[in-house]
């Protein structure tokens, strides 16, 4: 029953509330703001409104680089001789979580 009465009593506040805002109106603009404003040019019966075209959109497409099942990427014959160089080094990284030390290792094909 204190849920009812509650309940009651806020519908009748939102009310109350609500009545000053009922007996109010607009405001209208003073007759010279309403001519400074930018008016729309009015069409001529008749006549259909102008569509302007666009270009097509243009979808730029690029190959798809994927690693062979080996896991070797990029694909292309080195030379008959070449050997894989590779540099390890450790370097900082900044995280959210904090610096930590983390190994890079950066490969090229030379000629053997």
């Amino acid at each position: 029953m204190a849920r009812i009465r509650i309940a009651a009593t806020g519908v009748i506040v939102a009310g109350i509330l609500t009545l000053p805002a009922a007996g109010t109106s607009a405001q209208t603009q003073p007759p010279a703001v309403r001519t400074a404003q930018a008016s729309q040019p009015e069409a001529e019966e008749g006549s259909t409104p102008r569509r302007i075209r666009r270009p097509p959109t243009r979808l730029r497409v690029y190959p798809s680089f994927q690693a062979e099942p080996d896991g070797v990427y990029p694909r292309y014959f080195p030379g008959g001789n070449a050997v894989r160089v590779c540099n390890v080094s450790y370097v900082q990284e900044f995280r959210p979580s904090g610096t930590v030390i983390t190994p890079h290792m950066h490969c090229v094909w030379r000629p053997g």
